[in-house]
C-alpha cells in the first residue's frame, strides 16, 4: 500500500509542469467591473454605489438600502439623518438606523474625497429629499407653490409682451435713425451709403436680442417654477446652478482678460503716439518745411509707409502674449494657417511692393513728369505701392505692375531742365538738295511759331541720320505745359507749322523716298493752304 502511495504521488508531480503549461496558454480574460447602482430618493439621487461589499454587487448595495430607508420611514419617526463612522468606513444613518455603508472602494481618493465627506454629502441630500417629501404631501406648501408659480408664470406673460411692444419700437425708431444719419453722410453732396443694407442688418440684430431676451425669461421663468415643485426641484436647481456657471465662467474669464486688454491699450497707444509725431515729421519733410540729409520729398511718403508697417509689426508682436485666447491651440493654429497663407499667396505682391519701392527711392520718376515706359507714353498720374498709372493725351490712362515698370526702360522727358514742363522732339526728312543750314532755321522758325514752346531754353536742331535718299532732322524744343493733353495739343500745333514753313519756303519733305527728281516740286502754295471746307487763318 505504502509503494502504491509513492507511485501516485511521483506520476502527480511528473504532471504538474503540464499543467502549468496548459494554464498558460488558456486565453486570460479580463475581470469586468462591477456596475454602478443609485440610491434615488424623491427625484434625488442620494448615493452612487461603487463596490462589492462582502460578496453584494453595487444593484444589490442599493436595493437594500431603499428597502432599510422605506421601513426606516414607515415607522413615522422624526427623519434625521446622520453619520457615524466605523473602521470598515462611514455609516448613513436615518432615525438611529443604519441605511448604507460608504466604503473606500466607493469613493475617488484623488479628487480629496474621504468617506466621512461622502457620507456627510450624501446625508444631507437625504435631508433635503425628506423635506420636499413632507412638502409634497402638505396641501398648505402646494397651494403657495402654485400661487407662486401662477404669479411667475403672469409676469413671464407680461415680459413677453414688454418684448414684442419692445421689438416693434426699437425696429421702428432703429430704421428711421439710420435712415436719417445715413442720408446726412454725402461725399460732396452726393449720397454714398444705401440705408436699405444698414436697415437689414440693424433689424437682424434686434431680432437677435429679443430671441436672447425671450429665452433668458423663459429659462428663468422655467427654472424658478420647476424649483417651487418639491418632486422636480432638484432639476430647477441644476438649471439655477448652470445658469450661475456660465455667468461667473464668463465674468471671471473677462476679470482674467482685463489685465492683458490694459496692456494692449497701452501698447497700441503708445504705438500710434509713435506713429502721429513721425508723421508730423515726415508730412514736414514731405512739404519742404523741413529738409533732412538722407530723406527728401519723394521719398518721405514711401519712408512713411515703412516706418508704420514696422511700428505696427513690432506693436503686435508686443501685444500678442497678452491677447485673450493667445496661448490656446487654435489661437496657434489659426495664426499658423494665417502665416502660411501670406508667404505662398502673398510673393508676387511682395514683389510689386519691392519694386514700387525701389521706383520711390531711385526717383527714377515722379507724379506730374512725362515719361515713356515700353511703348507707353504720357504723364504720371501716381506712383503707387504696387502699380504706376500713366495718362496719355488722347484721353487714355494706362495701369502698368511696378515689377514690370522696373524691368523696362523708362525715358522722363521732364528733367532736362529745372521748372515745370518738359521736353518734344519730332523728326523729319529732307532731300541733299536742300540746304541744312535752310532746314535748321525753318525748324527752329515752326518751333518759335508754336505756343506753349519756350524760349529758354532755345530749340535746336540736329542732323541724327544720313539715308540714302534724304537726312534725319531731329527738332528738339522744351515745352512749359504740365497736363497730357496740352502736351499732345502743343506736338499736334508743331507739326502743323512744320508743314507750312516747309510749304512757305517752297521745301518739300521727301518722305516716303524716291528713286527720280519730280517734274515739280511737292510743294503747296500759300494761297492753297485752307481750301475747302478748311477755314482760312488769320495771320
Amino acid at each position: 500500500m505504502t509503494a502504491l502511495r509513492r507511485l501516485l504521488l511521483a506520476s502527480l508531480l511528473m504532471m504538474l509542469p503540464c499543467f502549468a503549461t496548459a494554464a498558460d496558454n488558456l486565453p486570460s480574460t479580463p475581470v469586468a467591473a462591477p456596475a454602478q447602482a443609485k440610491l434615488v430618493f424623491a427625484n434625488r439621487t442620494i448615493f452612487v454605489f461603487r463596490s462589492v461589499l462582502t460578496g453584494y454587487p453595487p444593484e444589490e448595495r442599493a436595493d437594500g438600502a431603499r428597502k432599510r430607508l422605506e421601513a426606516t420611514l414607515a415607522r413615522n419617526g422624526p427623519q434625521l439623518p446622520g453619520t457615524r463612522t466605523i473602521a470598515e468606513g462611514t455609516q448613513v444613518m436615518l432615525d438611529g438606523a443604519l441605511l448604507f455603508l460608504v466604503t473606500p472602494a466607493d469613493i475617488n481618493p484623488l479628487a480629496g474625497d474621504t468617506t466621512d465627506s461622502v457620507a456627510a454629502e450624501s446625508a444631507a441630500i437625504l435631508g433635503k429629499a425628506l423635506l420636499e417629501r413632507r412638502e409634497q404631501a402638505s396641501p398648505r406648501y402646494l397651494l403657495i407653490a402654485a400661487a407662486l408659480c401662477a404669479a411667475a408664470t403672469l409676469a413671464y406673460g407680461l415680459i413677453l409682451h414688454g418684448l414684442r411692444l419692445m421689438h416693434r419700437w426699437v425696429g421702428k425708431r432703429s430704421t428711421q435713425a439710420i435712415s436719417r444719419r445715413l442720408g446726412q453722410v454725402r461725399l460732396k453732396n452726393v449720397r454714398v451709403l444705401d440705408a436699405e443694407h444698414y436697415v437689414a442688418f440693424m433689424r437682424q440684430l434686434v431680432n437677435l436680442l429679443i430671441w436672447g431676451l425671450r429665452l433668458m425669461a423663459t429659462y428663468l421663468w422655467l427654472a424658478f417654477v420647476m424649483a417651487k415643485i418639491p418632486y422636480s426641484r432638484s432639476w430647477g436647481e441644476r438649471l439655477q446652478d448652470y445658469l450661475i456657471d456660465v455667468i461667473a465662467g464668463v465674468a471671471q474669464g473677462v476679470i482674467d482678460a482685463l489685465p492683458g486688454l490694459v496692456l494692449v491699450a497701452v501698447i497700441a497707444a503708445i504705438a500710434r503716439l509713435v506713429m502721429l509725431t513721425a508723421g508730423s515729421v515726415f508730412q514736414r519733410v514731405e512739404s519742404g518745411e523741413l529738409q533732412i540729409a538722407w530723406l527728401d520729398r519723394d521719398t518721405a511718403m514711401p519712408t512713411r509707409r515703412i516706418f508704420n508697417v514696422v511700428i505696427w509689426l513690432f506693436a503686435l508682436a508686443m501685444a500678442y502674449p497678452y491677447l485673450p485666447g493667445a496661448h490656446t491651440a487654435a489661437f496657434q493654429g489659426v495664426s499658423v494657417l494665417v502665416g502660411l497663407m501670406v508667404s505662398i499667396g502673398a510673393s508676387s505682391i511682395v514683389g510689386q511692393g519691392a519694386s514700387g519701392l525701389i521706383l520711390m527711392y531711385a526717383r527714377s520718376l515722379r507724379k506730374g513728369e512725362y515719361v515713356r515706359i515700353g511703348e507707353s507714353e504720357g504723364t504720371v498720374v501716381e506712383l503707387g505701392m504696387f502699380e504706376t498709372r500713366l495718362r496719355t493725351g488722347l484721353g487714355e490712362e494706362i495701369t502698368m505692375p511696378n515689377a514690370w515698370v522696373l524691368s523696362n526702360t523708362t525715358k522722363n522727358y521732364s528733367r532736362a531742365h529745372a521748372g515745370t514742363g518738359f521736353v518734344l522732339d519730332t523728326t523729319v526728312t529732307i532731300g541733299y538738295d536742300t540746304p541744312w543750314r535752310q532746314v535748321h532755321a525753318m525748324l527752329e522758325l515752326a518751333a518759335a511759331r508754336t505756343e506753349d514752346i519756350a524760349a529758354t531754353p532755345k530749340p535746336y536742331v540736329m542732323q541724327i541720320g544720313l539715308s540714302d535718299f534724304y537726312v534725319e532732322y531731329r527738332l528738339v524744343a522744351y515745352a512749359t505745359v504740365e497736363t497730357p493733353r496740352r502736351r499732345a495739343e502743343v506736338l499736334n500745333q508743331l507739326h502743323q507749322y512744320i508743314v507750312d514753313v516747309f510749304n512757305e519756303f517752297g521745301v518739300q519733305i521727301t518722305s516716303p523716298h524716291f528713286t527720280q527728281e519730280p517734274a515739280t516740286p511737292h510743294v503747296i502754295p500759300k494761297e492753297n493752304w485752307s481750301p475747302a471746307p478748311a477755314v482760312q487763318e488769320q495771320q
